[in-house]
């Protein structure tokens, strides 16, 4: 599983770990409900996470529509607007759990966070 994070939000620690958290938790619902083999095998071996840094909101779309087109599980979080950022603030993407292959095919020339 790869979580992509806006870094132009310039969000604070604490805020982009919950976001991750969101990701990586509605991503892997997706892999079970479409991809059940993928979400148990992930489970299964340990949970893997990889967080990476991207520039803006159109890169988390691009990332989440070529995902999509590998049929790859995605969930894009868009923060309720509480604290440090306005509502519907789309934030972060996950991708996966999937086949390696498949996700670093998108995600393979991202910076780690």
């Amino acid at each position: 599983m790869v979580v992509a994070v806006r870094t132009d939000l310039r969000m604070g620690k604490g805020k982009m770990a919950g976001q991750v958290a969101h990701a990586a938790i509605s991503t892997f619902e997706e892999a079970r409900s479409k991809h059940r083999d993928w979400a148990e095998a992930w489970l299964s071996e340990g949970q893997s996470k990889i967080v990476v840094k991207v520039r803006s909101e159109k890169d988390l779309f691009m990332l989440r529509d070529e995902a999509l087109d590998l049929d790859l599980p995605t969930a894009l979080v868009q923060d309720r607007g509480l604290t440090q950022l306005p509502p519907n603030t789309t934030t972060c993407v996950g991708i996966g759990p999937g086949p390696a292959e498949l996700i670093d095919r998108v995600t393979r020339g991202l910076k780690l966070l």
